[in-house]
């Protein structure tokens, strides 16, 4: 809903990061650009600090050293000032992890919260439609509006959550590990709904998953964490290259392989259907 538009090449841009716990080290000199229009996968091994980098991208996390940058604005350095902060705040969507909703608050009620935060003077019939429409573009039915989180499945309280995470028109999107604990079919329908969006909507995509799937689907290219920083950004079919330990078990490993046979016979299947046709 802001009119500011982010023109350049790298709405996010890392330079130096670095993240410790308690004297545990989780980043060390992290860098990474993020294209503008992508939809850029995050995967790393349990405990690399995907989630944790996206934190620090947000402003939740706040690192031991090195430089972000959002939408040309530089999130390092003592904070913005707090008008410019609400507003970089406004321009990007969060998909946490399970949803993240308010338990007590309807699907409607949960989308209208950065509504009611971002802009308090929208009247309450206009907030109301707003909310539909987020709902039904998330691809729930207009009923689940008034629905309350515990009457939803866990496919529908992801799509509620990602109806949240686009009330404000956002250019950048952040999903946490979005087809985590759907069945096949539910997460290969999330993946088209967030291919469909980045299309529509023109949206920059920050997506951390460990579905290989969705990586081969959608993203069109994958940052690989190990080593405690980003140790390869590409294409897939790039990366594939790069004689990496982690990288080669990762993507040539069992489970890499049969998503790779999945996605080849998917493809021949369309060629059959489209000489059929």
């Amino acid at each position: 809903m802001t009119e500011a538009h982010y023109t350049g090449n790298f709405p996010i841009v890392v330079e130096g990061l670095c993240n410790a716990f308690d004297g545990h080290v989780i980043h060390q000199d992290l860098s990474l650009k993020v294209r503008r229009g992508e939809i850029l996968g995050v995967v790393g091994g349990s405990g690399s600090g995907k989630s944790v980098l996206m934190r620090s991208i947000i402003g939740l996390q706040h690192p031991a050293a090195g430089e972000i940058e959002v939408l040309g604005q530089s999130m390092s350095g003592g904070g913005a000032p707090a008008r410019d902060e609400i507003d970089i705040r406004s321009r990007w969507g969060v998909l946490f992890q399970g949803g993240a909703l308010f338990s007590t608050l309807t699907v409607a009620e949960n989308v209208e919260v950065p509504l009611r935060e971002f802009y308090p003077e929208i009247d309450d019939t206009l907030r109301h439609e707003i909310a539909r429409y987020k709902v039904m573009l998330s691809g729930l039915p207009p009923e689940a509006a008034a629905k309350f989180p515990s009457e939803l499945s866990g496919g529908m309280r992801k799509r509620a959550g990602l109806a949240r995470a686009l009330a404000l028109d956002p250019e950048l999107l952040f999903l946490d590990e979005p087809t985590a604990g759907l069945d096949p079919i539910g997460a290969a329908a999330f993946d088209a709904l967030t291919r469909e969006l980045q299309d529509t909507l023109g949206l920059t995509v920050f997506l951390i998953t460990h579905d290989l799937d969705t990586l081969y689907e959608i993203c069109d290219r994958v940052a690989v964490i190990a080593d405690k920083r980003v140790i390869a950004v590409d294409t897939i079919s790039e990366l594939l290259k790069i004689d990496h330990p982690w990288i080669q078990e990762y993507f040539n490993g069992p489970r890499g392989r049969a998503a790779d046979a999945a996605r080849h016979r998917a493809k021949a299947m369309d060629k059959q259907a489209d000489r059929g046709a």
